[in-house]
């Protein structure tokens, strides 16, 4: 019998998957997920210091995230990454806090 052990996987092409779709009160909301590998059409980012630190943006998602700010957040109810001070976001998300606006 295998003595196998919970731990992290070790794939460099691992990274954090953020997409933008359609749907909420607003019409667009962000999708983040864990990807296991880079797809075709996928801008690749990584942090210059922190490592593995992989960030993957499809090319349609691209035009609707450029100049946004990725955060993670550490708070008493859990931690998550955040999309923010998305420039081509108009005001603030909506009361759900899930989906937001395009700019015109």
């Amino acid at each position: 019998m295998a003595n196998i052990r919970p731990g992290r996987e070790h794939n460099p092409d691992a990274a954090l998957r953020i997409a933008v779709e359609s749907g909420g009160c607003h019409g667009y909301q962000y999708k983040l997920e864990l990807a296991k590998r880079r797809e075709d059409d996928d801008y690749h980012f990584s942090h210059p210091t922190i490592r593995p630190s992989n960030i993957y943006v499809d090319a349609i998602s691209m035009a609707l995230l450029k100049g946004s700010t990725i955060d993670f957040a550490t708070e008493l109810i859990g931690s998550s990454f955040r999309v923010m001070d998305n420039p081509q976001a108009q005001g603030d998300s909506c009361g759900c806090g899930v989906s937001w606006e395009l700019k015109i």
